[in-house]
């Protein structure tokens, strides 16, 4: 009895695990499709990795501005063309599941501009939501 009992702790341990390894790829690949948006210059591609909703948190160098639309306009005045987009390139530091459906990542982010380069660091909150995962709060300096 305890011989089954220990085989399927082991079977549950490796399903669970394959299941994290899904899911965190799941959330990389939310971030590459964001990161190629942007390369694109597609402002509004790259927002659908947020949440829409008016209780997204952006966190940035002015402090918190809550609602996907008002980080789409912030993203649009602070980035007005291709050319002021630049290049972006992410790190990924960490995935991190807080729970099933709960995960925490940590980055760092860079813009190669024209004549410029911009870079920083970011902590995401996702959640999945409706079957995708969604970025429900990103604090990026």
């Amino acid at each position: 009895m305890k011989k089954i009992i220990f085989f399927v702790l082991i079977a549950f341990s490796f399903a669970v695990k394959a299941q994290k390894s899904t899911e965190k790829q799941a959330i990389l690949n939310v971030l590459e499709k964001q990161r190629a948006e942007w390369n694109k210059g597609d402002v509004e591609a790259y927002m659908q990795g947020y949440w829409k909703s008016d209780s997204l948190l952006f966190v940035g160098k002015s402090g918190p501005t809550y609602g996907w639309q008002k980080t789409l306009e912030n993203y649009k005045k602070g980035y007005p063309d291709k050319a002021t987009m630049g290049y972006l390139t992410f790190g990924i530091k960490k995935v991190e599941f807080l729970t099933k459906d709960k995960a925490f990542v940590l980055g760092s982010w860079n813009v190669k501009q024209e004549k410029a380069e911009l870079k920083g660091y970011f902590t995401l909150l996702l959640r999945k939501i409706d079957g995708f995962w969604k970025v429900v709060v990103d604090h990026s300096s």
